[in-house]
């Protein structure tokens, strides 16, 4: 495949990256701009991907660790770039990141009504947990 997988680059990937999220993921809530998981992410580290194919942003992907677990979040790729394995090869690039920083085991979350993606986290080793999620945003 002739893509790559690189760490973000805010001064090369910023504004592709957000036309990318806006498309795959809509963002109705104001808390979920962008910009604004952007700016926050790279403040705090590097666990953050792209898949390029001459500049142009094909996917994303990122990761948190905290010490205990490690999340994934923004698994986003392109609609004409699907279906050759590039969700599957950024997973793969940041699950052993996490796995090189220690981390044993990953927590993801997905709208339980989003049948494709849970399909695709399965067909990736993914089993659902008996977990709820809970979540409050801070005002």
């Amino acid at each position: 495949m002739p893509d790559t997988i690189i760490t973000y680059d805010d001064t090369r990937h910023r504004e592709r990256v957000m036309a990318l999220w806006r498309e795959i993921f809509g963002y109705p809530a104001a808390y979920n701009d962008p910009a604004f998981a952007i700016d926050r992410k790279i403040a705090v580290d590097d666990l953050f991907w792209v898949a390029e194919d001459g500049g142009e942003v094909l996917g994303t992907i990122m990761a948190g660790y905290d010490g205990h677990r490690g999340w994934i979040y923004s698994l986003a790729v392109a609609p004409d770039s699907r279906g050759r394995g590039l969700g599957s090869r950024l997973l793969d690039h940041a699950l052993a990141a996490l796995k090189a920083r220690g981390c044993v085991k990953v927590n993801l979350q997905i709208l339980e009504s989003n049948e494709a993606v849970r399909r695709f986290y399965e067909a990736n080793g993914f089993i659902a947990e008996p977990r709820l999620s809970m979540g409050k945003v801070l005002k």
